[in-house]
């Protein structure tokens, strides 16, 4: 029988904002997310799990951003106000 690890999920921030046309959540950080981090963003009715491609802060492309900033990211599906985004170890 082989046992499954499960992954360990840490709550990062909520999504404020969704721009449809662009694909892009705006996420207010509680947390750290580095580029290149597997997210899980879960709410009434998203739940999907990504990497964090790519990050900006005000137009500007950052790397890491840390608690109390607000980030926009691309996100491969549609999020809404309130989703809770966690950072999947």
């Amino acid at each position: 029988m082989v046992e499954k690890k499960e992954a360990k999920e840490k709550e990062v921030g909520k999504i404020s904002h969704y721009y449809s046309h662009l694909g892009v959540g705006v996420v207010e950080l509680s947390g750290t997310l580095k580029k290149g981090d597997k997210i899980h963003i879960k709410g009434a009715t998203s739940d999907f799990t990504q990497n964090v491609v790519s990050m900006q802060i005000e137009h500007d492309k950052v790397e890491e951003a840390k608690k109390g900033q607000s980030i926009g990211m691309k996100v491969k599906d549609h999020v809404r106000e309130h989703d809770a985004v966690f950072l999947v170890k």
